[in-house]
């Protein structure tokens, strides 16, 4: 807990493993033993801010498709009742065929949502369950429901760690252990109900009537604004050397004051090194100022050389990790311990029994917490052995998961079919246009050059319909980082998934077009080799709006990136200067196109041919054959060549599919740097 900035979701991150290796000082462990990102994976589930869910499946759907994904090999009978039973316990049971809904489709409420994203990441019970701000956005009774069934959660076995900005009373009653940060230190740690001891023991009680949780934010909030900063009060966390007192000048001045705007989130909240006493007092310039103009003489901080206190000043242990792992040592039977342990009666409570069998939570804050109380007692090399053998690390293979995948894409475009017919009519209208305007062409030099133009146009079309399909996979490719980051499928069977999903689609679309146009403009050649070079094309040009769309960030860089390419695409096909004219220092490019392919493999099937397409008004000057058009391109009159751009152009879907593969694999991770 703490105010904006105070570094909840960096800490969160970084126990959760969400923070890139090198980026991060300190250790985290388990039950004693290092954690690895295959182990974290293993054992937990994260939760984030954003509900990233399919807006067109259910409630029971997207439950249901997360059963699959996550229970491995039961029954459907078994998935079912765990599906149903946790729609229960997380009573969504009114909105149980209820669309999840976004902006431009009414669903489920918020509070509903947000219940829905806890139980598709509980739903194969992970030991341990991270939340970050599962309250945000959220009204005060929605966000007691939420919490509600969190705490039911806990209490089912798993171990819960959220973050949450400032709960109300009733969500503090169900917090079982608290730790409060300010700027990436440690505030207090503990039960909270021993919150108001924490302040006793500080010299600053609580007011009668005044929630103690709230107050201590109110307390360092004032030592935030003060010289002394929220470092003395991490120092009293540390060591139990009490903070400087605010004198009555301070707390005037403090309430007069305005609060500082929140700082941006950097590193100084959760900082990884000490800061030097000059960087912190010239974080608070303004305030020093107004009070040595009060007294002069005199400086307020204990890092001031005129201070006459005896004691040294012990700068705070680099960030929250190092302070709750590296704290000096203090065994069990410290009478201090003793004496807090038993003034904190029922101050132990067991964690999940998967994992972290019978592991002690000390609640009270009365004594430095040491990384020693928080192991198992007794552990054994078996229960460590457990740790490092959790079984298989995905819970489907290949196949049933490819089909799973599958399964959830055509529900999906059967839900929004807007994209996949949108594409359709417009090939459609264009395909009628094409075969209108392009109809019977003169048999002159002028009507092969409108029969290229159609070709090439034709080429162009194709490309340009599948430039949509950037904010597709852009809005999906969030809710497939949250997927896989916990091991619910592997990035190689959403890969495949994809492409079959879409096959049958890309076929009809270039199926209409050649019908409309083939009969309209009397094509010559195979028409099965028309309408493959159309679907090849289609294929190699979607992989590659595909695999745009899985390198930028947003959809407005996606369109950017998508339009620059087919530009150069065009360029350099062949239209405007054949292969042979091409500079040699651009000639790469020609062969880079992948509209070079398609664009020769339809002037290949219309004009490999010794029949006649131009003859001349002059009686005396020759005509001119197919072959022979062709040979002034510079394009191949060989049969076997029309075969070899058609497997080009799947070669360039096939590389386009593994590059996309291959962001999504190793690009694709949810990790802060």
């Amino acid at each position: 807990m703490g105010p904006s900035g105070a570094g909840k979701s960096t800490f969160l991150d970084a126990v959760a493993g969400r923070i890139a290796s090198g980026s991060l000082k300190g250790r985290v462990s388990l039950d004693g033993m290092e954690m690895s990102p295959s182990l974290i994976k293993r054992t937990s589930a994260y939760i984030m801010q954003d509900d990233r869910l399919f807006p067109m499946l259910t409630v029971y759907e997207t439950l249901m498709f997360a059963a699959d994904f996550r229970l491995g090999q039961i029954s459907t009978a078994e998935k079912i009742q765990r599906v149903e039973k946790l729609i229960e316990q997380l009573g969504l049971s009114s909105s149980r065929n209820t669309y999840i809904g976004d902006e431009g489709t009414r669903g489920v409420s918020g509070g509903e949502r947000r219940r829905v994203s806890i139980g598709v990441d509980i739903i194969h019970g992970p030991s341990l369950l991270f939340l970050d701000e599962p309250t945000s956005g959220l009204d005060s009774t929605s966000a007691h429901s939420v919490i509600e069934k969190v705490h039911d959660i806990a209490r089912s076995g798993s171990t819960v760690i959220l973050t949450i900005h400032q709960p109300s009373s009733r969500i503090q009653l169900l917090l079982d252990h608290l730790i409060i940060l300010a700027r990436g230190q440690l505030m207090f740690q503990g039960s909270p109900k021993d919150v108001a001891l924490h302040l006793g023991r500080m010299g600053r009680k609580v007011p009668k009537g005044e929630n103690s949780i709230e107050h201590l934010i109110d307390v360092i909030q004032e030592y935030d604004q003060s010289e002394f900063g929220v470092e003395a009060l991490a120092e009293f966390v540390q060591t139990g050397m009490k903070p400087p007192p605010l004198s009555d000048e301070q707390m005037s001045m403090l309430t007069v004051e305005p609060t500082p705007p929140s700082r941006p989130h950097d590193h100084r909240h959760q900082r990884h090194d000490n800061q030097s006493p000059d960087h912190r007092n010239g974080r608070r310039l303004h305030l020093q100022a107004s009070v040595h103009s009060a007294n002069d003489e005199f400086d307020h901080s204990l890092r001031s050389p005129y201070s006459n206190s005896s004691r040294s000043w012990t700068p705070s242990r680099s960030g929250v990790m190092q302070a709750l792992g590296f704290t000096p040592s203090r065994q069990k039977d410290d009478p201090k311990m003793q004496a807090a342990m038993s003034a904190s009666p029922g101050s132990y409570y067991a964690y999940s029994s998967e994992i972290l069998q019978e592991t002690p939570t000390p609640h009270s804050s009365d004594y430095t917490v040491n990384e020693n109380d928080y192991l198992t007692p007794n552990i054994g090399p078996n229960a460590v052995g457990s740790l490092q053998n959790l079984g298989p690390k995905f819970a489907n293979s290949f196949f049933p998961e490819t089909w799973m995948l599958m399964r959830r894409n055509f529900k999906n475009i059967q839900r929004t079919p807007e994209l996949f017919l949108s594409r359709l009519m417009v090939l459609t209208i264009m395909g009628v246009m094409m075969a209108t305007m392009f109809m019977r062409p003169k048999a002159d030099n002028q009507g092969i050059t409108n029969r290229l133009s159609f070709f090439i146009f034709t080429v162009c079309l194709f490309f340009f319909s599948s430039n949509d399909a950037v904010p597709a996979f852009i809005q999906e490719r969030f809710i497939f980082v949250r997927e896989t980051s916990h091991n619910a499928y592997r990035a190689s069977s959403y890969t495949i998934a994809g492409l079959v999903t879409y096959l049958p689609f890309l076929l009809v679309q270039a199926g209409v077009y050649a019908l409309i146009v083939w009969k309209a403009l009397k094509l010559r050649g195979p028409f099965l080799y028309f309408l493959l070079v159309l679907y090849v094309s289609l294929l190699s040009t979607n992989s590659f709006v595909v695999f745009v769309s899985s390198v930028v960030p947003n959809y407005i860089l996606g369109y950017a990136a998508v339009i620059a390419f087919t530009a150069l695409f065009f360029l350099f096909c062949g239209y405007f200067l054949n292969s042979h004219d091409i500079p040699v220092y651009w000639k790469w490019m020609n062969k880079f196109s992948t509209m070079t392919y398609p664009y020769e493999g339809l002037l290949m099937n219309e004009y490999q041919t010794d029949a006649i397409f131009g003859t001349s008004e002059n009686p005396g000057e020759p005509t001119i054959t197919g072959n022979e058009i062709l040979s002034g391109l510079r394009i191949s009159t060989h049969e076997s060549d029309k075969w070899k751009n058609v497997l080009i152009m799947l070669g360039w879907a096939i590389l386009y599919r593994i590059l996309f593969y291959l962001v999504l694999r190793f690009a694709s991770k949810n990790q802060r740097k």
